[in-house]
């Protein structure tokens, strides 16, 4: 049923001028202090304030890896070209979206996504081909498990499903699996494929059988797929595309009637199961939003409807492509989804010319029971990225058990792993230092899958080139509120 003007005046004024409070980050980015504004004891550049908000400045890495404040410390997991896999090979490159689950006997399992696009010659070190867990052949990507001790320290790392295309970002499931997304549209025949991709394919870290014959989730639609979570409680997915010319969209699969959540049974469902939509925005007067960089203040809030997205397979247009752009809302670079607080945080990691409005970086939450969308993190463009400080392009985010999120910076010159409050304020948890251009012109590889262990002791997070998984522990500590 369409959520109606009067429905949506009538829920705002219950939320108090539309800012509806949503747990532990209900109040996420209320100006002032929001992310990318300096507060007033530290701020961005790493200084913890007065109030004892984050860990203190960052300390240089003598290993010029990992800058990390006092305290703190990191160990490598797995690396490109260093580690190998159990069956002997190299660790793939470009590590992306990541999971936890907990393992047997204490240990942490970790599904770990490698965006590889493309024929598989054009990488070193691709996903390797292990018999039986091959969707095609000729593409590079997919993902590996990744089991860590109890006492930190690796134990194994072995192939979850290969052979598919530009492994993005994921989720993890309520029972237990991997949700792993590929980032691309191409189709069999298409830069060496052999196979259609754009799909989303389920990895169970626990049982190494369960992924034999890959099989794609095609209810949830082909696209160039980032994030996707579960909504535990009505059992809906949710999943971003990050896709431009025209900009990408958020979207909702809701199960067929009658169909129940569990291992291996997203596999089982036909093509045309359920039913796929895209979100459409509208603001507290009824009018519609074209875009997300409309919204210009945090604690913006949108009445949302969802449009049934008439091809989910995409055998002649692009899914974004067969609506007309008044009849959803589009977004620039749909990237990171996690489920808290009874909804979705949802990221757009910036917005320019082929947006209305030019932005580095917004963190939006979805209230599934209210069915709005509101606005808590906004970044204003970043006017030298080169220079440590401001923060821009948020791409994979965690909710933390300490509060507030962690986000994982994928932006211009410098990149760091960054945290903020409930109330909005910002503090530095690492900088990454492993310059991978030159002395004259430095670039730094983006940070992507922050996500905790399952007893919230080690926070696990990737230098995503040439491949790095890193996992930090230190005196985690609850970030405190503003008194």
């Amino acid at each position: 049923m369409p959520l109606t003007r009067r429905d949506f005046a009538k829920r705002s004024a219950l939320t108090g001028a539309g800012v509806a409070l949503a747990g532990s980050v209900g109040v996420l980015a209320t100006a002032p202090g929001a992310i990318g504004a300096e507060t007033p004891d530290g701020g961005p550049d790493g200084a913890a304030d007065g109030q004892g908000i984050g860990y203190g400045p960052l300390i240089a890495d003598p290993e010029g890896l990992l800058a990390l404040p006092a305290g703190f410390s990191y160990r490598i997991i797995t690396r490109t070209g260093v580690t190998k896999l159990d069956s002997g090979e190299s660790t793939p490159s470009h590590h992306d979206g990541t999971g936890t689950f907990e393992g047997p006997r204490g240990t942490t399992l970790l599904v770990n996504n490698h965006e590889l696009k493309g024929p598989r010659a054009d990488w070193p070190h691709p996903v390797p081909l292990t018999e039986g867990l091959v969707y095609d052949p000729a593409a590079s990507g997919g993902c590996t498990v990744v089991e860590v001790a109890k006492d930190g320290s690796p134990v194994g790392e072995w192939v979850g499903i290969a052979g598919t295309s530009t492994n993005c970002a994921g989720g993890t499931t309520p029972w237990g699996t991997w949700l792993t997304g590929e980032e691309t549209e191409d189709k069999a025949g298409e830069h060496g494929m052999t196979k259609d991709h754009g799909y989303v394919f389920e990895v169970d870290p626990h049982d190494r059988r369960a992924g034999r014959d890959p099989k794609p989730v095609k209810a949830l639609g082909r696209y160039a797929h980032e994030a996707v979570v579960v909504d535990p409680k009505r059992g809906h997915l949710y999943l971003t595309e990050d896709a431009s010319g025209p900009n990408g969209l958020f979207y909702r699969w809701t199960p067929p009637h009658g169909f129940r959540h569990g291992r291996g049974q997203l596999r089982s469902l036909a093509g045309d199961s359920g039913v796929l939509e895209a979100f459409k925005c509208f603001d507290s007067g009824g009018r519609f939003v074209d875009d997300l960089s409309r919204a210009t203040k945090t604690g913006t809030v949108y009445g949302v409807d969802w449009v049934e997205v008439p091809d989910r397979d995409a055998r002649k247009v692009s899914v974004r492509k067969q609506f007309k752009d008044t009849e959803i809302t589009r977004a620039r670079k749909l990237e990171g989804l996690w489920w808290a607080d009874g909804g979705a945080y949802v990221v757009s990691s910036y917005a320019r010319d082929e947006s209305p409005v030019q932005h580095d970086g917004q963190v939006w939450f979805y209230d599934p029971r209210r069915r709005t969308l509101t606005l808590k993190v906004l970044l204003g463009v970043n006017p030298d990225p080169a220079e440590d400080g401001a923060l821009d392009g948020p791409d994979n985010i965690t909710v933390s058990p300490y509060g507030g999120l962690i986000i994982a910076e994928d932006g211009e010159g410098v990149q760091h792993l960054f945290g903020a409050t409930d109330d909005g304020r910002t503090y530095p948890i690492a900088r990454n230092e492993l310059n991978i251009g030159t002395a004259a012109e430095p670039e730094f590889s983006e940070f992507t899958g922050p996500v905790f262990s399952p007893d919230g002791r080690t926070l696990f997070a990737n230098i995503q080139e040439p491949g790095i998984m890193l996992a930090i522990t230190g005196p985690w500590k609850r970030q405190s509120r503003r008194p």
